[in-house]
């Protein structure tokens, strides 16, 4: 392989820096100008030279300008990206940058853009302080191959964007007009809201824990849906019937500093650079981003490294015999801790609840988040979720309060997309419960302060916010107010129960709680795992949210699987033990005795004594209980569990419960791959899900609100039955629905038609409860904890 002779280009770096400074004299506010800068930051190749721009501020005073380099890695052979691990050689050239002010440019003839089948050129700012040398990483890079703290890559986008096999759907998006979602003030087309939306975490969701299995998933399943002979497997019903997929934060994530890293320099010498590299491997839910690389892909979800594999699988997903959209969930309301290496000071307001809090009045990070937003949507999302859009706030030193940065939140609606050609905006979503986290924040939360400001976005809504646990006994009673809210305001509301959030509540809730606090619902099943699973794919709920509910149901793939789901981190070296701890009731509602007696999985915890579910248990609730005592100091954690004994011993260190703590979360990890649940899929119980679903976008009409004569109540005294039931007519008045369903409780008889005043003629059977004997809506039926039916009437 020929290496590249890589040299600055004189007059177009010096045309960069004059750009830059045309763009702030030409606007009065500092922001105005970042947005447009920001563009033009981090690694562009323009068809035979590449463009590097870097903000540098805390450069300004420290380094004279001479003395900053970009450095340039450039492999001598190929490197197979796929390989855990291999030792590369890489040439090493150091190129002359430009500063103007804050901004550090160059232009280079030379690199290698990366590309599909290449490993491109590796770059970042390098210089010496007091003989050592320092670097300066690229937030806005478009491929991190080693993580986000290894070197990122100069990669080809345009071509990632000209040989997308979707090209067609975006440009029938502009085709078809930009009715009724277009923007209000340019007429740009916005994409329409989804009809039902799985939510999907990509490293547990397929055996390789992959976007490109995850693809393979979805292609396999495209050619079934295409030939009318094939028949769908039950796991593979799962995923269909929706016409949106939510992916949980696919960005860049922080490392474990306790374990080795993915680019482990082995030497240097003149003009080359050994580096043993690895395969990224962190395990994480997404939610622990670094900022930096946002606007790519985390290496540890592509089976190739390369960020090829996303738009591969929304091409998948958009030319599906039923073209499915793809949302992306946005988590830029704070940063990891991990972060602080990676970005300038700058960037950061101070500690905050989770790691960092983000400096959103600062010109260029308000303008940088933007465009590292813009840059991750143009992979092609049709949708975006903003999560926690609560936590974006600023704080107001005279008030001594946070203020919620609206003005922002509205700037991240501005941004436009182009994808194929085609400039468009996203389907917006936000997650909003403010005034959380003030104590009232149940009560006192609307759901509604984003639909206000913008009415073509939707919230996700009260009954799917984080705490909801319906697997607690009298929840569908206590939280019929929210219910009743969805039906009457929930229109441009995400709805359901179950997603990644609620069933991690659901694993902390006590299995035996005292007499004195809410009891666990035993209508649900004979075990802890199977009324915790049936909570959260519940035939009655289901029914109720796809079936007769207005705005947007949402379900959770670890749901619909009935697999188990928790807090997946292995990323956190310091809060890790306290994670852990949290989980202490986990096994119980998780972990089934096969499970744990099952070679395949706890391998690792096996190896510290563990040998039965047992004896997890009560290590995770001495542990829970050390942690609280100590207020976390770790060497009396260890003291105080050599003291009481466990199946580890009696002469446990801090660095092995640490350890341990990290064998967990590999274990958890493993154990929540659907791919081990795929037998244990019921063929009825899969149909009628997917049956629910179809009906949906059978009727779709349903997703808008009740009106008129319509009507959502429930049975009233309970007498230990809380029993939901409804009427609606469609707005052409062209067909009508009879919902009932026992939420919770004993078996209730009750005659449907008797519930609403309708007639009782013409009324056939659309859904019914896998387990259910319905003969007609004008005859009894009995129905007993969670068993439901719904019935039609076309009025044609």
């Amino acid at each position: 392989m020929s290496l590249p002779d890589c040299r600055t280009l004189d007059e177009e770096t010096a045309a960069l820096a004059e750009w830059q400074r045309e763009r702030l004299d030409a606007h009065e506010e500092r922001f105005e100008a970042a947005k447009e800068i920001t563009t033009r930051l981090g690694a562009h190749w323009r068809d035979g030279y590449a463009e590097f721009g870097f903000w540098t501020p805390q450069l300004v005073d420290a380094v004279p300008t001479d003395d900053v380099r970009l450095e340039l890695l450039t492999a001598e052979d190929d490197v197979d990206l796929t390989a855990d691990e291999q030792t590369v050689t890489f040439d090493r050239q150091f190129v002359e940058t430009r500063r103007e002010g804050e901004f550090t440019w160059a232009a280079v003839e030379g690199p290698r853009p990366g590309t599909r089948e290449q490993l491109g050129t590796l770059y970042r700012l390098s210089y010496e302080v007091d003989g050592e040398r320092e670097t300066v990483t690229d937030p806005f890079a478009d491929s991190v191959p080693f993580g986000a703290y290894g070197p990122p890559e100069l990669y080809d986008m345009d071509r990632l964007d000209e040989e997308r096999d979707d090209r067609e759907y975006f440009q029938n998006l502009e085709a078809d007009g930009v009715e009724p979602y277009a923007s209000e003030d340019d007429g740009l087309p916005r994409f329409e809201p989804a009809t039902s939306m799985l939510e999907i975490h990509p490293g547990t969701a397929t055996e390789s824990g992959t976007l490109a299995g995850l693809k393979r998933q979805f292609e396999t399943i495209g050619e079934k849906l295409a030939d009318d002979d094939a028949e769908l497997m039950p796991a593979e019903r799962n995923f269909v019937g929706y016409d949106a997929v939510q992916l949980m934060p696919v960005a860049p994530i922080t490392q474990n500093e306790d374990e080795l890293g993915y680019w482990l320099v082995d030497g240097s010498r003149g003009d080359k650079l050994r580096v043993d590299v690895r395969r990224p491997d962190m395990l994480n839910w997404g939610y622990d981003i670094v900022i930096s690389g946002f606007g790519t892909v985390n290496p540890a979800i592509l089976e190739s490294r390369r960020p090829d594999e996303l738009v591969d699988l929304i091409a998948t997903l958009h030319t599906l015999p039923e073209p499915v959209k793809v949302i992306f969930d946005i988590a830029l309301g704070h940063a990891d801790n991990g972060a602080l290496p990676l970005l300038n000071e700058e960037w950061f307001a101070g500690p905050g609840m989770y790691g960092q809090e983000l400096d959103y009045l600062e010109p260029v990070v308000r303008a940088g988040l933007l465009e590292l937003q813009r840059r991750k949507m143009d992979f092609g999302a049709d949708g975006i979720r903003v999560d926690g859009a609560q936590d974006f706030t600023n704080w107001d030193p005279e008030a001594e309060e946070e203020w919620h940065d609206d003005d922002y939140l509205e700037e991240m609606d501005r941004v436009t997309q182009e994808v194929a050609g085609v400039e468009y905006r996203p389907w917006m979503i936000y997650e909003d419960g403010r005034p959380w986290p003030r104590s009232d924040w149940e009560l006192a939360s609307t759901y509604r302060t984003l639909i206000e400001q913008h009415p073509h976005s939707y919230q996700w809504g009260p009954v799917t916010f984080a705490h909801n646990t319906p697997a607690l006994q009298t929840f569908w009673a206590t939280k019929w107010w929210r219910v009743r809210e969805v039906a009457d305001m929930g229109e441009n509301w995400i709805s359901g129960v179950a997603n990644h959030d609620t069933i991690r509540r659901g694993t902390q809730l006590e299995p035996d709680p005292p007499f004195s606090q809410p009891q666990i619902n035993r209508y649900l099943g004979e075990t802890r795992n199977e009324q915790l699973r049936k909570a959260y794919n519940n035939p009655a709920s289901s029914m109720l949210f796809h079936g007769f509910m207005p705005g947007c149901p949402m379900d959770f793939t670890h749901a619909n699987m009935r697999a188990p789901w928790g807090f997946v981190r292995d990323t956190d070296a310091v809060w890790n033990l306290k994670v852990l701890s949290e989980e202490a009731n986990f096994p119980e509602w998780q972990v089934r005795p096969q499970d744990f007696a099952s070679d395949e999985h706890f391998g690792r915890l096996k190896e510290w004594g563990f040998e039965s579910r047992e004896e997890l248990s009560e290590f995770l609730g001495l542990l829970a209980d050390v942690v609280s005592m100590t207020d976390y100091d770790k060497a009396e954690m260890v003291d105080l569990l050599n003291a009481a004994g466990t199946p580890v011993g009696d002469e446990f260190t801090v660095g092995e419960l640490e350890q341990l703590g990290r064998d967990w979360m590999r274990d958890m990890g493993e154990f929540f791959n659907l791919a081990h649940w795929h037998d244990q899929q019921g063929d009825e119980r899969t149909a009628f899900d997917l049956a629910v679903r179809e009906f949906r976008h059978d009727h779709e009409w349903v997703t808008t609100g009740l009106t008129g004569d319509d009507e959502l109540d429930y049975v009233y005294p309970t007498d230990g039955t809380v029993l939901y039931y409804g009427f609606r007519r469609a707005p052409d008045e062209s067909e009508e629905i009879l919902f009932v369903a026992t939420m919770e409780g004993v078996a209730e008889e009750v005659v449907p038609t008797d519930l609403v005043d309708v007639d009782d003629a013409g009324w056939e059977i659309a859904l019914s409860s896998p387990d259910l004997d319905v003969a007609a809506a004008d005859e009894p039926v009995e129905l007993a904890d969670s068993q439901s039916t719904l019935f039609v009437r076309s009025l044609d």
